[in-house]
């Protein structure tokens, strides 16, 4: 279940197609060295400074606490793009990922 937002989700999936339908359409990773986004579609890199967090989503899983989710939908007026970092918690969740999303969360407190 989402926390802490507008819309309420029940799963992942429902999220992200309502999201898309909403205009995130990008597809978002986490850069190797943590520091930066990195967008598939057109191979462009952001910075922190260059987007913003519009809506986060967590999910949690329903039979192993360990299989969890968490989705970002982030926007950058600069470059004119919308799109979605999805990021999994618990066992699978690297260092990597958890440096940007630290800085992604303080930069949502902060707006």
């Amino acid at each position: 279940m989402a926390t802490g937002n507008r819309r309420a989700y029940d799963t992942l999936s429902e999220a992200v197609n309502d999201l898309q339908r909403l205009g995130y359409t990008e597809d978002f990773t986490v850069q190797d060295d943590g520091e930066c986004l990195f967008c598939v579609g057109r191979s462009m890199e952001l910075s922190p400074e260059e987007f913003v967090i519009d809506e986060i989503y967590r999910f949690e899983g329903m039979t192993d606490p360990g299989d969890e989710s968490i989705v970002f939908a982030i926007s950058s007026k600069d470059n004119l793009i919308k799109g979605l970092v999805i990021n999994a918690f618990g066992a699978e969740f690297s260092f990597r990922s958890s440096k940007l999303v630290e800085e992604l969360n303080r930069k949502k407190k902060d707006a």
